[in-house]
C-alpha cells in the first residue's frame, strides 16, 4: 500500500494550484516555494512511475520522470497574460529515435485535466505525407478511429482543423473532414476525483498504451517516402 500511495496524485496538488490562481504572484509564490517543491514532488513521483511503466510497452528517450515535467514559469513575452506561473501540473515524453512517431502528454488542472498523443504541431512536410497517404486510401485511418477501443479510450480524433479545403486535394474528397486536420490529437479528459484515485497511474499507461495503433500507423506514413518504401 505504501507504494501504491507515492505513485498517487494528492488532493493538496490541487489545492497548491486553486490557491495560485487566487495568488498569482511572485510574491505569494516566493513565501509558498516550499509548499511548491513539496506537491512537485509527488508529481515527479508520479511521472517516473509512469515512464517506468511505459518503458515496458515502448521505448522512451525522455530520461526520467523529472526530465519529463514542464516548468510551472510562464512564458510572458508574447503574451497578453502577464501572470507568471502556470496553474496546472503537466509533462510530455518523447518516443526514441525518428522510427517511433509521436508524442505522449499529461496534464493536471481542476477540472481541466486529461491525458493526451499525437502530433500537436507536425511541420509541413510531415503535414503532407500524412494528407497525400489519407488522400490515397484513407480506410486504413478510418478503420483505427472506428475501433471500440479507440473510442472508448478517445471518441474521436481531436485538434485545429482548417476551415475550407486543404491546397492541392479535392473539396469532394470522401475524407475530406480528415484531411482538414492540420493537428492529430488523442485525448481522454479525467476528473478530479479520478486524478486522485489509486488507479489513475494505470489508467494513464493504459491510454497510452491505446495510442499504439495510431502511432504505428503514423510511423509508417512518415518514415516512407511517398512510394510507400
Amino acid at each position: 500500500m505504501a507504494k501504491q500511495s507515492q505513485v498517487t496524485i494528492p488532493a493538496s496538488g490541487f489545492e497548491f494550484l486553486q490557491k495560485l490562481r487566487q495568488h498569482n504572484n511572485r510574491e505569494w509564490f516566493n513565501e509558498h516555494k516550499t509548499t511548491y517543491q513539496q506537491e512537485l514532488q509527488h508529481i515527479e513521483q508520479f511521472a517516473e512511475a509512469l515512464l517506468a511503466k511505459m518503458n515496458t510497452h515502448d521505448l522512451i528517450e525522455t530520461s526520467s520522470g523529472k526530465k519529463s515535467l514542464y516548468r510551472i514559469y510562464r512564458d510572458t513575452r508574447f503574451s497578453q497574460d502577464k501572470t507568471p506561473y502556470k496553474t496546472h501540473w503537466s509533462g510530455s515524453f518523447k518516443r526514441a529515435t525518428q522510427q517511433r512517431r509521436g508524442g505522449y502528454y499529461f496534464h493536471i488542472e481542476q477540472g481541466n485535466s486529461f491525458v493526451a498523443g499525437g502530433f500537436f504541431g507536425p511541420v509541413p512536410a510531415d503535414l503532407k505525407l500524412i494528407r497525400d497517404d489519407i488522400a490515397f486510401d484513407p480506410a486504413p485511418l478510418q478503420k483505427i478511429l472506428k475501433n471500440k477501443t479507440f473510442i472508448a479510450y478517445f471518441g474521436s480524433l481531436q485538434g485545429e482543423q482548417v476551415k475550407t479545403t486543404p491546397k492541392g486535394y479535392p473539396a469532394d474528397h470522401e475524407a475530406i473532414e480528415l484531411l482538414r486536420f492540420k493537428q492529430y490529437l488523442l485525448i481522454r479528459k479525467f476528473t478530479d476525483e479520478e486524478v486522485m484515485a489509486p488507479y489513475f497511474l494505470e489508467e494513464a499507461n493504459k491510454t497510452y498504451i491505446a495510442m499504439r495503433p495510431f502511432f504505428d500507423y503514423m510511423t509508417e506514413v512518415l518514415t516512407s517516402n511517398g512510394n510507400g518504401e
